[in-house]
């Protein structure tokens, strides 16, 4: 017999099963730690759990923080691509405190209308990709003045998480911090080789491959970037990237925290995800890092140079890409079968 509850239940209006579909595969376009994708989506039929999972942990993120970071942008894009396909996301954070793993349930509400804006954010996951090359500067201070005005609005919809911007004059403590953290590492065995691991590979479903790595020349010229291995076959022997770009000139932003909780990280993530979507709709180009906010030490220097007395989650690198190059292919993901279970009951 069905309850009142279950038939009511299965009367709302619900998006099909390959609409969900295809709002996951494009929400897995989001960014991760090295490309790790910790992610697992369960759908019933009638709500989309999200799930972090353990198995995709980076062991030198021991509190899972950066793990939930990548869930927060992963959902965030889920909206995003959900919205597109006319449906609107309710979404419970932390549902169930006996399952701390169960990031969030999602239910769907259908959209009066999709607009503009809409299409354009989902279009811009496609062609959204971390650049670790060197920037220009963001184009025009009018124009950058007004994306800055309006994304510190988008940002502070995010609750709890807040948008600092470090200014020109303590860029340097940010390229200090960079190199201090590279700094503590140096011996760390264990860390290196599980950026061994991740890094480095050819084009493959999971990790960073190893064309998306910058050259020694390319690092040398974006100071504030994490320090990966070297190319497990050498330096590539294709000519430098961006030779005009002399020095990374990019502007630097800060997403921040009152406290280190859970749902503060998910939080965080859901605005990065909000940051790097706006900016490449805008035209610029993206890196976000987070191995500035893995030590005490450093994550206290962003601190001080953002002007901040809250908790830096991630430095986001924006800037102007060279006109003219071409567009690079996307990073790999996870087969869909990997990360998404429909346990929908036959209608």
């Amino acid at each position: 017999m069905t309850s009142t509850d279950d038939r009511s239940a299965s009367t709302l209006p619900r998006p099909d099963e390959a609409t969900v579909r295809d709002a996951v595969s494009l929400a897995c376009r989001a960014p991760s730690l090295h490309n790790s994708q910790p992610w697992r989506w369960v759908y019933d039929g009638d709500k989309l759990d999200l799930y972090a999972d353990p198995t995709r942990l980076v062991q030198h993120d021991a509190h899972g923080r950066q793990l939930q970071l990548s869930c927060g942008a992963a959902l965030d894009h889920l909206a995003v691509a959900l919205a597109v396909h006319g449906w609107r996301a309710v979404v419970n954070r932390f549902p169930d405190p006996r399952t701390p793993s169960l990031l969030a349930s999602l239910i769907f509400v259908p959209a009066r209308f999709v607009t503009d804006a809409e299409h354009r954010r989902a279009d811009a996951i496609a062609h959204r990709h971390t650049d670790r090359l060197p920037f220009a500067a963001p184009a025009g201070s009018a124009v950058w003045s007004t994306f800055l005005t309006t994304l510190t609005e988008r940002v502070a919809d995010y609750v709890p998480t807040s948008l600092a911007i470090v200014p020109e004059d303590r860029r340097a403590d940010l390229a200090e911090a960079s190199r201090l953290t590279a700094a503590r590492r140096r011996y760390d065995a264990e860390y290196h080789n599980e950026l061994r691991w991740w890094t480095g590979h050819p084009a493959h479903e999971e990790g960073v491959p190893a064309d998306v790595l910058p050259s020694a020349d390319e690092r040398a010229r974006v100071p504030i970037a994490r320090t990966f291995p070297p190319f497990a076959k050498g330096e590539p022997t294709a000519a430098e990237r961006r030779p005009e770009v002399a020095a990374d000139e990019s502007a630097l932003l800060v997403l921040c925290c009152r406290r280190d909780e859970p749902l503060d990280w998910l939080r965080c993530g859901e605005a990065l995800s909000a940051v790097l979507l706006d900016a490449t709709m805008a035209g610029y180009a993206t890196c976000p890092l987070t191995h500035l906010t893995e030590i005490p030490a450093s994550r206290a220097v962003v601190a001080r140079a953002a002007g901040t007395t809250e908790l830096p989650q991630v430095v986001v690198r924006i800037g102007t890409a060279p006109a003219g190059e071409p567009e690079r292919a996307s990073t790999a993901r996870r087969p869909l079968a990997d990360v998404f279970t429909s346990v929908a009951r036959p209608a």
